[in-house]
């Protein structure tokens, strides 16, 4: 069954053994996040041993949710060159893990073998699909959330296969 997505939060405190994302665009356009873009652009940095300057409240979320068991893994599949974009991410990324999340990129040409959905998507618990939409340009346009198994599956091996090819990020430059 599809169906509106509820707030993010509300799919994250209602998990418990796993949320698994996957990231296949080179650009975001979140009006949220473009103050952060644009300070990363002038140079400035999440202070490592400044926890406040993170971002939040997303960071203080996933460190509750892996406390709580539940592991959180972000595997991004990447243009290389990378974009401007995705070189901001990779400078954060150590917030990230930092709050539990293991996080793995990968080449976009290592996945040319790989059945992907169509959409980036969060995977809970491996039964219930968030796909979220976007436009050409980055710009978010909205979500849905389906339980049907076939969906869950097929998200699952992908995310798998992605996994098992990705490098993690202490590894991965860029």
């Amino acid at each position: 069954m599809w169906r509106s997505a509820p707030p993010f939060g509300e799919l994250l405190t209602g998990c418990r053994k796993s949320a698994l994302h996957l990231e296949m665009r080179d650009h975001y356009d979140d009006p949220d996040e473009a103050p952060r873009v644009e300070a990363w652009k002038a140079g400035k940095r999440p202070d490592p041993n400044y926890r406040d300057s993170w971002w939040r409240p997303w960071l203080d979320m996933v460190s509750e949710t892996v406390g709580r068991g539940v592991e959180i893994r972000r595997a991004r599949i990447v243009s290389e060159p990378v974009s401007e974009y995705t070189r901001y991410l990779y400078d954060g990324t150590f917030t990230n893990i930092a709050a539990g999340e293991q996080i793995r990129w990968l080449p976009r040409k290592k996945a040319s073998g790989i059945a992907l959905p169509g959409n980036d998507f969060w995977l809970f618990d491996g039964r219930l699909v968030r796909f979220g939409y976007f436009s050409g340009e980055g710009a978010y346009l909205g979500d849905e959330v389906t339980d049907e198994s076939s969906i869950a599956k097929l998200c699952a091996e992908a995310f798998e296969s992605v996994w098992s090819k990705a490098t993690p990020h202490e590894e991965y430059k860029v």
